[in-house]
């Protein structure tokens, strides 16, 4: 049966593997994830405007939200394409482009919060900023603020008692004095790390290249604990404390491991994953269904992800550029928390939900400008640095023009640290490769 049955549709049809049509350029993954960014802001403008239900809770019977369902799609996105950036690259140059899209944007977002948010707020809230700065290392003092959260996991979630009594979030703690909470996004951020670090090991020990069965089994085994979870809900939930990190839930790392890893899976067997439309529909029945009648996280997870892979590849072509370039997501994702307290502290949700929304979305997007065009690009323009090229480099300099005419030249060319075709991201200045892998340049946006 041939799609010429079914009209335009082709349900029947495949068209081709996730190896065939996957490009590193041609996809929409950087739509996508503005859209999971955008998702979250507005899933938080409910509890942080209105001390409502996180976007879509009860929809979803309680089991997610829209906020937490983009998370994981960030995740699944995650573990396909830095399995692919694994795969190309040596480890120390894997960690250096890791590092290099986390850290700068997060260290620039803890100093704006803790060096130049806070003070404003406590000037609001107080009329003064008379004893800001008199104990700044204290355990709730803005100095231990950066301290703490510096690497990417949140051990301090406030600064002294700001916002705890102007935001409806802060408000609501047990205690009468109520919680200071900058910017709760933040969270994931070691639990994306910690896959990073797992992904790094599977990579210098030649797992993803050499045995890519060990990462189905690890898939496999994390996916066997959700469906026990989901059998017996009394299953113990530890948690593992971790230097520099702090507290990390067992059960939170094992649902977005299982994420990550089925990203994985799918990229390290490209080759037999079908891009097929009717596969897509089924999927995206089974994910719509369970999480409307239940069993998400047993059956409509692994039909999310790969829904999301499908869409990377077979949404219009016009939405391929969109992140490429200028990639917004991340500036979206860690700025919009923090936005949306600052507005709410001044009494932006008076207006209702839909205007609080809207200007959620307005500041966390510029706040996302300037991270992307001031910290994150400049950042990712070393991506091809190393200490031994740039030592090179330095040795290989020409003199300064003295009139004189050196003695002898060089016997050997200077080393250029220039990316292959596959890498650059200088169009005109190299060939570009008509295959369908993936450029590094795609992948340290992520």
């Amino acid at each position: 049966m041939t799609s010429r049955r079914f009209g335009n549709w082709g349900l029947l049809q495949s068209r081709g593997t996730l190896d065939d049509l996957f490009s590193g350029r041609e996809n929409s993954v950087g739509f996508l994830r503005l859209m999971l960014a955008v998702g979250v802001v507005a899933s938080h403008a409910r509890p942080l405007g209105f001390l409502a239900d996180d976007l879509g809770f009860r929809l979803f019977r309680e089991q997610t939200n829209v906020g937490n369902l983009s998370v994981f799609g960030f995740f699944a996105l995650s573990g396909l394409l830095i399995t692919r950036s694994a795969r190309r690259t040596g480890i120390l140059r894997y960690m250096w482009h890791r590092a290099l899209r986390i850290f700068p944007g997060l260290w620039v977002c803890l100093l704006v919060t803790a060096l130049v948010v806070a003070p404003l707020i406590a000037l609001h809230e107080r009329g003064t900023m008379a004893g800001f700065w008199a104990h700044p290392w204290a355990a709730d003092g803005p100095l231990s603020y950066l301290r703490a959260n510096w690497w990417t996991g949140v051990r301090q979630w406030g600064i002294q008692d700001l916002l705890a009594r102007t935001t409806p979030w802060g408000r609501s703690a047990p205690d009468p004095a109520g919680v200071s909470v900058f910017n709760g996004a933040l969270w994931s951020l070691s639990y994306e790390m910690l896959c990073y670090v797992m992904i790094g090991i599977l990579a210098v020990t030649g797992i993803l290249r050499g045995s890519r069965r060990f990462v189905l089994l690890l898939a496999a085994l994390t996916y066997v604990w959700i469906v026990r979870d989901f059998l017996d809900s009394t299953l113990h939930d530890g948690a593992v404390r971790l230097p520099l990190i702090g507290g990390v839930s067992f059960h939170l790392m094992i649902y977005l491991a299982c994420m990550f890893l089925i990203g994985a899976v799918l990229d390290l067997y490209r080759e037999r994953i079908p891009v097929h439309d009717g596969l897509a529909l089924l999927a995206g029945a089974v994910f719509v269904g369970s999480l409307l009648l239940g069993g998400f996280f047993v059956f409509g997870m692994p039909a999310y992800a790969y829904l999301l892979i499908w869409f990377s590849i077979r949404l219009p072509r016009r939405l391929h550029g969109v992140g490429r370039n200028h990639d917004y997501s991340y500036g979206v994702y860690i700025y919009g928390f923090l936005g949306q307290q600052v507005l709410v502290s001044f009494g932006a949700n008076r207006w209702g939900y839909l205007p609080f929304v809207a200007l959620s979305m307005l500041t966390a997007f510029a706040a996302a400008f300037l991270s992307w065009h001031l910290v994150e690009s400049p950042a990712m323009r070393l991506k091809h640095w190393s200490p031994l090229a740039a030592w090179r480099r330095s040795r290989t300099a020409p003199p300064a023009d003295d009139g004189t005419v050196p003695d002898t030249m060089p016997t050997e060319l200077p080393e250029v640290s220039v990316a292959p075709a596959a890498v650059t991201d200088n169009p005109g200045l190299l060939p570009r490769r008509t295959d369908n892998a993936l450029t590094l340049t795609e992948v340290d946006r992520l």
